[in-house]
């Protein structure tokens, strides 16, 4: 067992700098108390830069400076020699600082020592000590050593300072598992290893270094304090699994986040921390995070932590956990909003690609519709190679096998309505509060086709009466035609039309024929650019004549029921006011004139939507039946009575004749007819 003791102290060595321990070595007054004491002290540093280092007493020192020989030889390495007195008075230790040296000497005879101080000297390589079996305490601070080596056989030291060398690997302490101070502070260190064996270890010193992140450390059991600064730590692991860890000094790295050291919250023992010189240190949660998250922390920073920034620390965690959940629950609601949108394309894609493919097959029908398939080799071979006849049946079993509940996305943000989906549509039946109708100013279509919102328009008009920006994107929009149906809405301001699926923006004059169409919009802006006085004219010049021949061929039923109810008065009233002499309506009276011929001009430009067009086609096709048959049923019926008359003419002259034989052979006897007659007659009562 080693004689000597570990304490803390409070003491501190003038004229030096301190990084978390000093190492005082002080001789005992009683010779035949032979000992070596190790205070073990932990001080907050003057500034930044804290060396670990350790103060030799100066009595101790300069008396056995001044006894020690260097004796060159023609050996490569010098021989130590000490006076006698020195080695009854000093026995056990032994320091060799600032003597210049470059190579450890070579110690004859001093197989005892137990401490050995190589201190600021020029060493390259650690040897010639291979003898001192007995030795505890070496000090090689402030060298040049690039390796650690030659100490295999030193199974007794405790205490092993290799601070400020040119070390780059740790190495070679396999037998060192007594080991209980490990400095190596001030080298070129990159990574921790080969130090998992030494259970003992109680302090570790590796400030000052190259390390970029923190783990390997698993087999410390005793370790209870870890300097780590001014390095280039990013991240932290395995500190979790150091049982008996008090101290850890992390100050100048550049950690940046909490999560990076997330291990230290699971450390049971851990009482002081120090982050200073982080970039986390910057960060306005940084301390009420990592003390809601240590709440065993004593020190942090070197500050006493009060029960108050305990309190404080928790309920700010609170808050900041508040947020983390909302962030997360937006975050989620972003994602699905996400994939709800792609499924909803994915969606209207295979739609369109059905609906092209089967518009090809039918073309081709049509062209060829006598012409049986390509033969070859007495088999049939599709115009598809590889998609024989299966591309439609692909299609459409991927088509259903999206998920329904995400085959349409309703959003409300702010004041704009976005709706994705055909089955969008349906919100527009829900009961929407007056207040949450009355903020939506823009309503946004996507991924529906044109038609369907055609169908919904009215309700849109009833639901959001402050509608006045419209937009539409992957809707299908193909002709001029479709934008008439817009006019049965209440007003529109602004209408945007991207060229994202909707090929009617390809043609040049599209946007003329919407101010023209919907003049009585006065609209401001078409795809975010401002409509001018010039556009309006230009729209009236190109498509004035087109609403007036509209107008003008069509029969006056047709116009009629093509208008509305207060279009129709209008009209009527144009057609009663035709013909009469200008002087007799005044001024006023020819302005509601012109407007109304202009805007009725205008409704004759109407829109049919497809299934519109298509159930009125199968309405006149089941009329067209339906008089079909009764126009048969009367031909038959006519004809069947004309077959009777015909056969009735060709009976009647032999049935006259019988009717008059009768009548003549009843009536021949008087008075037996008469007879009959009253027979009858009182049969009858």
């Amino acid at each position: 067992m080693i004689p000597g003791k570990y304490r803390s102290v409070s003491g501190r060595a003038p004229n030096n700098v301190n990084c978390g321990l000093h190492l005082v070595i002080q001789t005992s007054p009683l010779p035949e108390k032979n000992k070596v004491e190790f205070r073990l002290n932990k001080e907050t540093a003057s500034f930044p830069g804290r060396l670990l280092q350790h103060d030799l007493e100066r009595n101790y020192s300069s008396r056995q400076g001044d006894h020690i020989n260097l004796v060159s030889s023609s050996a490569p390495f010098p021989i130590l020699q000490r006076s006698s007195e020195e080695k009854i008075l000093y026995s056990d230790r032994l320091t060799l600082e600032r003597q210049k040296l470059t190579v450890c000497p070579v110690i004859d005879g001093e197989e005892h020592l137990r401490l050995l101080n190589f201190q600021h000297n020029f060493i390259t390589r650690i040897q010639n000590i291979s003898n001192l079996r007995r030795l505890i305490f070496l000090d090689l601070y402030d060298n040049q050593i690039e390796e650690i080596s030659g100490l295999s056989t030193l199974r007794s030291l405790r205490v092993l300072l290799l601070g400020k060398n040119r070390i780059k690997k740790i190495s070679n302490l396999e037998n060192l598992k007594s080991l209980d101070v490990l400095d190596l502070h001030g080298n070129q260190i990159t990574k921790i290893e080969n130090v998992n064996h030494l259970c003992d270890l109680r302090v570790l010193n590796l400030a000052r270094n190259l390390l970029s992140h923190v783990d390997n450390l698993n087999g410390l059991d005793s370790l209870t304090e870890l300097n780590l600064r001014h390095n280039q730590i990013t991240f932290v692991r395995d500190v979790d699994n150091l049982p008996c860890l008090q101290r850890l000094f992390l100050s100048f790295n550049n950690i940046s986040n909490f999560e990076s050291v997330c291990c230290l919250a699971d450390s049971t023992s851990l009482s002081d921390i120090t982050f200073d010189g982080n970039p986390i240190a910057q960060e306005s949660w940084y301390k009420h995070t990592v003390l809601q998250n240590m709440m065993q922390l004593r020190q942090l920073d070197m500050k006493r932590v009060t029960e108050e920034e305990r309190r404080m620390a928790s309920v700010v965690a609170k808050k900041e956990e508040e947020k983390k959940r909302e962030s997360h629950k937006q975050s989620l609601l972003k994602e699905k909003k996400r994939l709800t949108i792609n499924n909803v394309a994915r969606q209207w894609d295979l739609q369109h690609r059905v609906t092209d493919i089967a518009t090809n097959h039918d073309r081709k029908d049509s062209d060829s519709p006598s012409q049986d398939p390509c033969l070859k080799d007495g088999s049939t071979t599709s115009a598809f190679p590889e998609e024989t006849g299966s591309l439609d049946s692909v299609l459409t079993n991927a088509l259903q096998g999206l998920s329904v509940t995400d085959t349409h996305l309703v959003e409300l943000d702010g004041d704009t309505l976005f709706l994705y989906g055909s089955g969008a549509l349906e919100s527009l039946d829900r009961n929407w509060s007056v207040q949450t109708a009355g903020m939506v100013t823009t309503v946004s279509f996507t991924f529906i086709e044109f038609d369907e919102i055609v169908q919904v328009l009215p309700k849109l008009k009833m639901k959001f009466p402050n509608s006045l920006h419209l937009k539409f994107k992957e809707t299908n929009l193909v002709m001029l035609q479709q934008f008439n149906a817009l006019a049965q809405l209440h007003r529109i301001d602004q209408l945007t039309i991207d060229p994202q699926g909707n090929p009617v923006v390809n043609f040049t004059l599209w946007k003329y024929y919407v101010l023209f169409r919907l003049s009585h919009f006065n609209m401001q802006k078409v795809n975010g650019t401002e409509v001018t006085q010039n556009d309006i004219i230009m729209a009236e010049r190109l498509f004035g004549m087109l609403a007036h021949v509209a107008s003008s061929e069509l029969p006056q039923y047709r116009v009629i029921s093509i208008l509305g109810d207060a279009r129709k008065k209008q009209f009527r009233y144009l057609q009663k006011t035709k013909g009469k002499k200008p002087g007799i309506i005044n001024e006023e009276n020819n302005d509601s004139k012109k407007l109304a011929g202009e805007n009725t001009n205008r409704a004759m430009l109407t829109y049919t939507t497809r299934d519109f067009y298509n159930e009125k086609l199968e309405e006149t096709k089941e009329k067209k039946k339906f008089c079909k048959m009764y126009i048969e049923d009367l031909v038959k019926e006519a004809t069947e009575i004309n077959v009777k008359k015909e056969a009735l003419q060709k009976l009647w002259p032999q049935m006259f004749i019988e009717l008059v034989r009768d009548a003549v052979i009843e009536t021949r006897n008087t008075n037996s007819y008469m007879k009959h007659c009253l027979q009858q007659i009182t049969d009858q009562k």
